[in-house]
């Protein structure tokens, strides 16, 4: 089980209305060194706000883009004809955490990846656009 602490947390400047939340449901009124689960820090907050805690456990980053990827892949499956740039993001990111891709094939395919990304919600636009002007 991977834990983090309430002063690690601290450490990075959370939203002042996350922390307040996180507190209230420990019963704490402030941060101290006891070990919290991510899965109670998820019971809180939800998990946007347990994903963000987890740059407080940076020795963790392989598991946390791991977990990433995986999100990833799922949504992928999701749309019929994933762009390629984004199924060789998700190949690289994962070769990342396991040690077998660097740092800079890493950027490039999140540019190549962010690219993907804009055409999509571009080509979105667009549909909505000429569908909105034939509905006039």
């Amino acid at each position: 089980m991977i834990t983090t602490t309430l002063a690690r947390i601290r450490a990075h400047s959370p939203c002042a209305s996350g922390w307040s939340k996180l507190l209230a449901h420990l019963g704490k009124t402030g941060p101290d060194d006891e070990p919290v689960p991510f899965a109670v820090i998820v019971e809180a907050n939800g998990i946007a706000d347990a994903l963000w805690c987890c740059r407080a456990e940076p020795e963790h980053a392989s598991v946390w883009r791991l977990f990433a990827v995986r999100c990833a892949r799922r949504a992928l499956a999701r749309i019929p004809n994933p762009d390629p740039r984004s199924i060789a993001a998700c190949d690289v990111a994962e070769g990342h955490a396991a040690g077998l891709a660097t740092d800079g094939e890493l950027a490039q395919v999140r540019r190549s990846a962010a690219d993907a990304a804009a055409a999509a919600a571009y080509a979105a636009a667009a549909a909505a656009a000429y569908a909105a002007a034939a509905d006039a």
